[in-house]
């Protein structure tokens, strides 16, 4: 039986747009759809692959001063900050300029009598479960590659940015990419699960909450078929006695505040050694007081509404607990805060790992920062958590960088940067964080199955 989706726009809490789900029937009948374009489309030439799936990203380039002011009815972001086609066309260029090395045959060895090499197949169609949060470039991470590789896709987009997938499907239709190769569905969670447990996939990537990745495990079970998760974060940066304050201060709050907090790899807790630990709660506290929240649709606005209400009450619900049990915070509540999807940016002091802002992820703008006053205290409290997507670490000496990043229990090691997927880099993480690689050659790997070829000349 169908549904309604609804994404309700957090500027003003107005239904933005709407759409019918699908029957389970007709998903399944998608899923057959994708199968039979797929033979088609894998063989087809790697570089005519190519060629379609750069000219879709550059048609949706084509619509970004359409996009930028959806997405900011949908889940928020300011327009002044111009959308992702920048993040979404540099994740899909890179995937396009390693396509052929990446997928190329393995070369095992060849002489007079045998001939051995391992293929890169893909596994043939590929679902994708996408996020609101930056719903372009997550989405982008795996349709480019699943797409150039040979694979069939379904995409299902979060509710909160229903126009995305719709869009993307409609960007890649008009260069030629067939629409049985390419498909977008709005679809409930219970057909979800019934068409990853009926095998309707090959592949299923998935973004999103730890509950959520759990879910596709789950349908996924005793089918045999690959799940990628990208799930929850509680990201920490580590600033040493020897960091550049300002850059470090500049960046991390960056990486805290920015799209409201609501970043897959967002600094979530800063540890601060202790020569250090003042001077930068100060500069942060100034940076923050700096902001101006308010309408997205504003050029004025820095910082916008969370994206949904319920998210800016979990927001709340950690600082006032963490406030009961003794933090500082740091920041007055500003004008715009509305008690609903308006939250102020907060900054707490005197935090512990006893407090959910330090434990749970926040997905928000909120940050703890605690004083630290060696690598080890700082390491033992990164990984105390059960989370490991990215850790920021501040110093200027490399090696020490790198020697605490081997101790670290996270997806990626970032030195005086942080908050930035390269998509030369696997993007991955591990603990519930979950467990698969995007992006880079891995990612290719990820989305193929090696097939070996032993291939015997001669018999006599």
């Amino acid at each position: 039986m169908s549904q309604t989706l609804k994404c309700i726009s957090p500027i003003d809490g107005s239904i933005y747009t709407e759409r019918e789900t699908l029957s389970s029937d007709a998903a399944f009948g998608v899923a057959t759809r994708a199968h039979e374009a797929q033979e088609s489309w894998v063989a087809r030439p790697l570089q005519e692959r190519i060629d379609l799936v750069m000219a879709g990203v550059a048609a949706i380039g084509d619509m970004n001063d359409e996009i930028v002011p959806e997405l900011a009815h949908m889940m928020g972001r300011p327009i002044r900050y111009g959308g992702e086609f920048g993040g979404f066309n540099e994740r899909a260029s890179h995937m396009a300029k390693i396509a052929e090395t990446s997928l190329a045959d393995i070369e095992v060895g060849e002489d007079d009598t045998f001939k051995r090499y391992i293929k890169r197949i893909p596994h043939g169609v590929v679902f994708v479960v996408a996020p609101w949060n930056y719903p372009y470039m997550t989405a982008i991470n795996t349709v480019a590659p699943a797409l150039i590789a040979g694979n069939a896709v379904v995409l299902k987009h979060a509710t909160q940015t229903l126009l995305v997938g719709e869009r993307m499907a409609q960007a890649f239709h008009s260069v030629g990419v067939p629409e049985g190769v390419f498909q977008n569905v709005f679809l409930t969670h219970d057909v979800t699960n019934d068409l990853i447990a009926g095998r309707a996939f090959d592949f299923v990537n998935f973004t999103g909450s730890v509950g959520g990745g759990q879910a596709m495990e789950r349908a996924a079970a005793g089918t045999f078929t690959g799940v990628g998760t990208e799930l929850g974060g509680k990201d920490p940066g580590y600033v040493m006695e020897d960091a550049d304050l300002d850059a470090a201060v500049d960046t991390l709050i960056d990486g805290a505040m920015f799209n409201s907090g609501q970043c897959c790899c967002g600094i979530e807790r800063i540890y601060v050694h202790e020569s250090l630990y003042d001077a930068f709660v100060e500069k942060a506290v100034a940076i923050v007081n700096g902001y101006k929240l308010g309408d997205p649709m504003d050029l004025n606005t820095s910082i916008g509404p969370m994206a949904n209400v319920r998210f800016a009450n979990e927001v709340r619900a950690q600082i006032s607990e963490a406030l009961e049990d003794g933090a500082t915070a740091h920041i007055a509540m500003m004008e715009a805060d509305d008690g609903g999807a308006y939250l102020t940016p907060q900054i707490l002091t005197n935090v512990t790992h006893d407090m959910r802002v330090m434990r749970d992820e926040s997905f928000g703008p909120v940050v703890g920062i605690m004083k630290v006053s060696s690598d080890d205290e700082a390491i033992a409290l990164m990984n105390d958590s059960n989370f490991g997507l990215t850790a920021s670490l501040w110093t200027a000496d490399l090696d020490r960088a790198a020697c605490v990043g081997d101790q670290i229990e996270t997806g990626t090691v970032f030195m005086n940067r942080a908050d930035y997927l390269d998509p030369g880099l696997c993007w991955t993480g591990c603990k519930d964080t979950g467990r698969g690689g995007g992006l880079s050659v891995i990612g290719y790997h990820n989305l193929t199955r090696p097939k070996s070829y032993h291939m015997k000349k001669v018999t006599s």
